[in-house]
């Protein structure tokens, strides 16, 4: 990874925050994109090449069932969605 790189990284993800808290959330996004979206960009795009419909989006509202749990800051946890998507019996305890 060449210095620009870095740069560019560092710029979109961390470089107008102005708090501590703001620094926390470009790191976290950072990760969160490089971990998550990227691949699922890819796949999404191999299926679209394959000539299926793709169907992206992202999940950010805050469950109920989060509060006193789950830090403040984080929107929606990976597969908080499933009990919009599905309904909440399938969450475990509720069958």
């Amino acid at each position: 990874v060449t210095p620009e790189v870095v740069d560019q990284v560092y710029n979109e993800y961390i470089g107008n925050a102005g708090s501590r808290a703001q620094v926390r959330d470009g790191l976290l996004d950072a990760i969160g994109d490089s971990l998550f979206v990227l691949s699922a960009i890819e796949v999404a795009r191999y299926h679209r090449d394959a000539g299926n419909p793709v169907y992206f989006y992202e999940f950010q509202h805050r469950p109920s069932w989060g509060a006193g749990v789950v830090p403040e800051f984080v929107k929606a946890d990976h597969t908080d969605e499933i009990a919009f998507v599905f309904g909440k019996p399938f969450l475990a305890g509720d069958v």
